[in-house]
């Protein structure tokens, strides 16, 4: 077992589609040598294998199924099968109810069902579900997003991580969150009309830096920021809800927990 401390590198965070120099959402989660890619969104395999290649990876954990958080399970799989990869075993894939034959009805193209068990070790996520990768211990819970979406709490060597995956505030994410070190917190939403209830199930800034107090998290890092926001106008609106410190999940960044 590695020493190596808890880690967040970004290897994207725009929505709902990649921009030029931005992959979806996808995040390289380390620690005391294990490495766990959470959630695959569109172009993140890509900067993924700056850090790691898909036969080093521990795991995969997945928080819903919309395409911008989970379309590069498609790449993986022809990488893991029909490339320079060699895979000792299928990797560990945790993700909603529904992953393994979702994949399989896109990969499908005869009367075979595309063998995507051979590539991936699939567990369905349900609220609380725990496992430990490695010194990693991660845990699930269902999050309010109109679909089954989980957000995941990391913990390793003292130290935590939550990320909410998408979702508008609820109870769940606050009590995963509870005491975190970091909390990596989406902020879709460009206006407070969530707040009312009137708009999409996606926290807006305010209410991820409101998220943060409640949880008592030590530092918000909020991502998956609209298309009509500027990243740094998310992190000052949402540093009107936390005095604690905010950042962007810039592209490329790696933080230690």
């Amino acid at each position: 077992m590695s020493d190596e401390p808890l880690q967040l590198a970004v290897l994207g965070s725009a929505t709902p589609y990649p921009s030029a120099d931005n992959p979806c959402s996808g995040y390289l989660v380390s620690g005391g040598g294990a490495r766990v890619w959470v959630d695959a969104g569109t172009g993140t395999l890509g900067p993924l294998q700056r850090h790691a290649r898909l036969d080093e990876l521990d795991a995969i954990w997945i928080s819903h199924l919309h395409a911008d958080h989970c379309a590069d399970l498609l790449t993986a799989y022809y990488g893991a099968l029909y490339a320079d990869v060699r895979l000792a075993a299928p990797i560990p894939l945790y993700g909603p109810p529904g992953t393994a034959d979702r994949l399989a009805d896109f990969l499908t193209n005869t009367a075979r069902r595309s063998p995507v068990e051979s590539a991936f070790a699939v567990t369905e996520l349900a609220d609380g579900h725990r496992v430990h990768i490695g010194p990693l211990g991660l845990t699930s819970r269902a999050v309010d997003h109109g679909m089954p979406a989980f957000a995941l709490r990391v913990e390793a060597g003292g130290r935590s991580l939550v990320y909410s995956g998408d979702t508008a505030p609820c109870a769940a994410l606050t009590e995963l969150a509870e005491g975190c070190d970091l909390l990596l917190c989406e902020a879709e939403s460009p206006t407070p009309e969530a707040e009312s209830g009137s708009g999409p199930v996606h926290h807006t800034p305010e209410q991820a830096g409101a998220t943060a107090t409640v949880a008592r998290a030590a530092r918000l890092l909020v991502t998956h920021v609209g298309r009509a926001m500027a990243p740094a106008e998310a992190v000052a609106r949402a540093g009107t809800r936390f005095a604690g410190p905010v950042a962007h999940a810039d592209p490329g960044a790696t933080f230690t927990v």
